[in-house]
């Protein structure tokens, strides 16, 4: 009698991929210490009533808002790394950024737009074992990931829907189209949470990861 089949990861690879980057993560704190705020985060409130800040996406209601530490307004006065330290859903990313050594390239004279794909994005893409050989080791290789995912000016998610295509830090051009209040960029990935102001800088929440590192996902799945 055949196995029913069940989809998904077998338990032991489920529980690896929750896992995701845990111990590079850990790593990584321990060797280079936290580079994001020293800031209490009462410290970064302050500009949240003078300064309002719009946020659009499906993913805004449930990031930090309001007074929180970590909403929109409350990072419009943090350097672009620092901001990524306050967005919960950018822990891999921001871990990157400081693996590669970039927190002070995105502070850039004249702003980025930071397309920052969620930690579930890095999670679709690479498997545990990707993530920890790119944090740990191969840090040339994600810097050029890093880059697939900066674009030269702060850029408003309007502007890059009026601008059709846009062309990253890496040389790559993106075709963006509107896509509900956001946009869809490269036919592939979409913001969830656009127009973070940081600095000189805009960020905007994605979906996907962009780039063409091959997809490593599923290949714990391969190995059991």
């Amino acid at each position: 009698m055949s196995e029913t089949h069940i989809p998904g990861p077998p338990p032991r690879a489920a529980r690896r991929r929750r896992a995701t980057a845990g111990a590079a993560l850990a790593l990584l704190v321990a060797l280079t210490g936290c580079t994001g705020s020293q800031e209490s985060p009462a410290a970064a409130e302050r500009t949240g009533d003078s300064t309002p800040v719009a946020v659009t996406g499906p993913l805004c209601d449930a990031l930090p808002s309001g007074t929180e530490p970590g909403s929109p307004g409350s990072l419009v006065d943090r350097s672009p790394a620092q901001a990524l330290t306050w967005i919960p859903v950018l822990t891999l990313f921001e871990a990157a950024v400081r693996a590669t050594g970039m927190t002070e390239e995105l502070s850039a004279a004249g702003g980025l737009t930071i397309l920052a794909p969620t930690d579930d994005a890095f999670r679709a893409r690479f498997s545990t074992a990707n993530l920890d050989q790119l944090l740990l080791k191969d840090t040339a290789t994600l810097r050029g990931l890093l880059k697939e995912h900066l674009v030269a000016g702060a850029r408003p998610v309007a502007d890059l829907a009026s601008a059709g295509t846009v062309t990253t830090l890496a040389g790559t051009t993106l075709a963006v189209a509107p896509a509900g209040s956001g946009v869809r960029l490269a036919d592939r990935a979409e913001t969830i949470c656009a127009d973070y102001r940081a600095g000189g800088a805009r960020i905007h929440v994605i979906d996907k990861v962009l780039g063409d590192l091959p997809e490593t996902a599923h290949e714990e799945d391969h190995a059991h």
